[in-house]
């Protein structure tokens, strides 16, 4: 049987999955933005211990933050409002009362602090670039979800433990092995392709990232 996910990476994948799932359904960010926020979040505690925060509290700064940098400015009442109805189903919005305006000043808080933590460079945006590129190289767009697989396949947890040229590349390089398509022209290439990321990324790296991706999803097995 596999081991028991260990309790704080059991926390984060719940937090980041429920931040994919609000994200994208009750707040309708962009799939940069939504990933921008899962790097914010999991960067943040590589930092600093996951009893010193409340994760949710810094989800939901994470994902304040992250429209800011990537040009999706959301409400932080309506951040607030997705993340209540989320503990309270069926609840109605908050009033504008002091529990509202502690929790807003507590966002903000907390958002200070990531800026002064944090520098990040984002894999899922160099990920998009190659995407577009290799397949531009075979017309396979249309016939294979590889956009799709490798989205489903990027996950934030890893971005604190590898450069973002390399998370990029292990992704795409396992939505492409797993859709079946192979790029062209790379028996001839002086090169393999994921190694145009980055000059100092082998096979090995690669294996590793890949080896890791798919231990974070036996976790999303094993969560309820």
């Amino acid at each position: 049987a596999a081991p028991a996910p260990a309790p704080k990476a059991s926390v984060h994948f719940r937090v980041t999955r429920f931040i994919m799932e609000a994200g994208n359904v009750k707040l309708g960010m962009h799939s940069i933005p939504i990933a921008a926020t899962c790097t914010i979040y999991q960067k943040f505690f590589c930092k600093i211990n996951l009893d010193t925060y409340d994760p949710y509290l810094v989800a939901m700064s994470s994902i304040y933050l992250a429209g800011k940098v990537e040009e999706q400015h959301l409400r932080t009442q309506d951040i607030i409002n997705v993340f209540n109805r989320y503990f309270n189903p069926g609840s109605k919005p908050l009033e504008l009362d002091s529990r509202f305006w502690e929790l807003q000043v507590s966002i903000m808080q907390c958002e200070l602090l990531m800026l002064r933590v944090l520098r990040f460079h984002h894999p899922h945006k160099i990920c998009m670039y190659w995407m577009l590129y290799l397949l531009s190289l075979k017309n396979c767009w249309q016939r294979t979800p590889i956009s799709v697989m490798a989205w489903a396949l990027y996950h934030g947890g890893l971005c604190p433990c590898f450069q973002a040229q390399h998370l990029a590349a292990a992704v795409l390089y396992l939505a492409l092995w797993v859709c079946g398509v192979d790029v062209p022209t790379e028996t001839e290439a002086e090169k393999p392709w994921w190694q145009v990321f980055s000059d100092n990324l082998t096979k090995p790296i690669i294996d590793n990232i890949v080896s890791d991706l798919i231990q974070i999803y036996t976790v999303d097995i094993e969560i309820p």
